[in-house]
């Protein structure tokens, strides 16, 4: 038999007393993370915040006065888009159990989160190694890609 009503419903509002506590660390956590990455040729450190915001920039071992001006500004801009890329999949990581359903008698259904519009451009054109896990709509435009080169 089904439990009654009220019960139901003091699980349901302790649940979503958890989840809310549970979310509120998580945002406590993020909000003093950051992520301090090099450019390849190890010439910049960028260190990016949870919001992907650059909160500091090293030009390191003086290496920089021999690149020209777009050689550094390259360097600059890859080093940050890392940056970008590794706190946009801590906060995904942080996230995710929020994004999926609570255990069997849960009210909790999930949410549905649209990573790519949240972070934009720093998620796309870069890879985390490790990781198999690209953006959700990623899989579904490589199929719709391939369905429409086969036709």
């Amino acid at each position: 038999m089904s439990e009654p009503l009220q019960e139901r419903i003091a699980q349901a509002m302790a649940d979503l007393e958890a989840t809310q506590a549970a979310v509120a660390r998580a945002q406590a956590d993020l909000s003093h993370a950051s992520a301090t990455v090099r450019s390849k040729d190890r010439v910049v450190e960028a260190t990016v915040g949870a919001q992907g915001e650059l909160t500091g920039l090293k030009l390191l071992d003086n290496k920089h006065q021999s690149m020209t001006g777009p050689q550094l500004a390259a360097s600059i801009m890859e080093a940050v888009q890392q940056g970008r890329a590794q706190m946009a999949h801590r906060v995904m990581d942080t996230f995710a159990p929020f994004t999926q359903p609570g255990p069997a008698g849960s009210a909790r259904r999930g949410v549905d989160v649209d990573w790519n519009r949240i972070f934009g451009s720093a998620l796309s054109g870069e890879s985390r190694a490790g990781s198999s896990r690209p953006g959700r709509n990623r899989l579904r435009d490589e199929i719709a890609e391939d369905d429409e080169s086969a036709g």
